[in-house]
């Protein structure tokens, strides 16, 4: 991996059995693949299956899945967090999956694709953005969202109209490896204070 290439995770929020999401994250990090500044990793929080009872203390040992985890977030340089809309926010799981880590997300650039009903997701979005300032992660401005997402891929896993998506997607995958390269190189120079 080149120094100038930034690791890049995306990360499927949903858990939900006969969900949609790996349909727009399989076609997000296939998109990020083809850039010549990306590597890209798929995080499936299906397949992680992190626990949603924390520990007593902060003492305690974090479960091993959290520790299995948390490696493959602490070298990604930036996130695409792949969210459905369930009633008007985000699941529980990737709420459950980003309490789980701090160091992981600090000083980090995180993006959004998004899927549901006629709101395509934005609502969920609209909660992300203000979750992730918290932990000292930047949200960039573009996103990319699939408003009546069954009506928008065909059997493969694509868009049917790929030319909005992709335009969206270009631009928000432009801002996150800006942002990616800026704090990657602030990271180094300096550990970030907060």
């Amino acid at each position: 991996m080149s120094e100038r290439r930034l690791r890049v995770a995306v990360i499927i929020g949903s858990v939900r059995s006969g969900r949609f999401g790996p349909a727009p994250a399989n076609w997000i990090a296939a998109e990020a693949a083809k850039r010549d500044d990306l590597d890209v990793d798929v995080i499936d929080l299906a397949k992680v299956w992190l626990p949603d009872v924390l520990p007593e203390t902060a003492e305690a040992p974090a479960p091993q899945a959290v520790q299995d985890l948390a490696p493959w977030l602490a070298a990604s340089d930036a996130f695409v967090i792949v969210t459905p809309e369930y009633n008007h926010s985000f699941p529980a799981s990737l709420k459950n999956a980003i309490d789980w880590y701090v160091e992981e997300w600090k000083a980090k650039p995180v993006a959004f694709v998004s899927y549901g009903g006629i709101a395509g997701g934005l609502r969920a979005v609209a909660h992300l953005r203000e979750i992730f300032p918290g932990l000292h992660a930047v949200t960039v401005r573009d996103s990319v969202a699939f408003p009546d997402c069954w009506e928008q891929f065909d059997d493969q896993g694509q868009p049917k109209d790929p030319e909005g998506p992709l335009a969206a997607a270009t631009s928000m995958l432009d801002q996150l490896a800006w942002w990616g390269h800026l704090l990657k190189d602030a990271r180094a120079e300096k550990p970030y204070p907060g």
